[in-house]
């Protein structure tokens, strides 16, 4: 049976995986500290699945947890560009030193552990050939907040410590996760979640920019199948998870409205410091690599998310 450590796995997506690892006949460990997550989205019933409740920035806590497991899945994070911009030293400490502390922690471990880790979109900047391709060589794009330089340097600390002390690491570059138990009213949540929890409140969406941004939405289910097969794989390196389909924001709008069947109230305002105008992903290696393809189409997970 194999032993999985999920660090972040009270949150969004991580419960989604956790739910995932546990049908498929895994021994789960979460390891969060609960400030974004919440013990509501575990089965902490479940007879293969241990809380504990830990930071990542703790390093003799999470040390002692890493050692039991065969591969991590590493989730815990600060996923936010306003906090970034905000707050970037708390924000690189928890990011970045937090994936170092997972690094070290699986290097001194007695026994293999494969690692996987959440990397982001983010990443490709503003400055990205499109579709953006995980193919490219990264530090050719020029970032645009302190988390995406954070993301950056992730994969650049997982690659060392591979070719260093030869760890397996594997990076998902996640796009756009939306879905059920997205937070609307947290910073960290994604514009689906808010859009969606305003329009059933009948209050009025912001959207910053003109609308014609596109982004490459992605189900949170199918991030979850995503992070399924990195553990279960062997493949090293960096890989995008995504659809390969741009959506632009008023889309993204007139999917909820037909979803929904009422109009939206929609108030336009300056584009925000940090924000990418246009992404979209190359998914053909995570085809290939992981056999993975996306299988929920935007409108229905809209349609899931509106009606959970």
């Amino acid at each position: 049976m194999m032993r999985i450590l999920v660090t972040g796995g009270a949150g969004f997506i991580g419960s989604h995986t956790v739910d995932l690892l546990l049908e498929n006949g895994m021994e789960v460990t979460v390891f969060d500290n609960l400030v974004s997550g919440s013990l509501a989205y575990l089965d902490l019933a479940h007879p293969r699945l241990t809380f504990v409740k830990g930071d990542i920035l703790n390093y003799p806590a999470l040390h002692v947890e890493i050692q039991h497991c065969d591969a991590v899945l590493h989730l815990a994070a600060l996923p936010s560009v306003q906090k970034s911009i905000d707050d970037p030293i708390f924000s690189l400490r928890v990011n970045t030193q937090g994936l170092v502390h997972v690094l070290q922690a699986i290097r001194e471990a007695k026994h293999p552990i494969r690692l996987v880790y959440a990397s982001s979109a983010a990443v490709y900047g503003g400055t990205a050939a499109l579709p953006c391709c995980d193919e490219a060589e990264l530090f050719s794009y020029q970032v645009l907040s302190p988390y995406a330089l954070e993301k950056a340097n992730n994969e650049r600390y997982a690659d060392l410590f591979a070719r260093s002390f030869g760890l397996s690491c594997l990076g998902l570059r996640y796009f756009n996760v939306y879905g059920p138990r997205q937070d609307p009213y947290s910073p960290y949540s994604g514009v689906i979640s808010k859009f969606v929890q305003l329009y059933q409140e009948d209050k009025t969406i912001t959207v910053f920019g003109d609308g014609e941004q596109s982004r490459d939405f992605i189900f949170v289910k199918d991030v979850a199948r995503a992070n399924l097969l990195a553990l279960q794989g062997n493949y090293n390196g960096i890989l995008n998870i995504a659809t390969g389909i741009p959506e632009t924001l008023h889309n993204l709008v007139r999917y909820i409205e037909q979803n929904g069947q009422k109009a939206a109230q929609i108030r336009f305002e300056s584009a925000r410091l940090g924000d990418i105008p246009q992404s979209y992903a190359k998914t053909a290696k995570a085809v290939s690599c992981l056999n993975f393809c996306y299988t929920t189409p935007l409108q229905a997970g809209i349609r899931l998310l509106l009606n959970y």
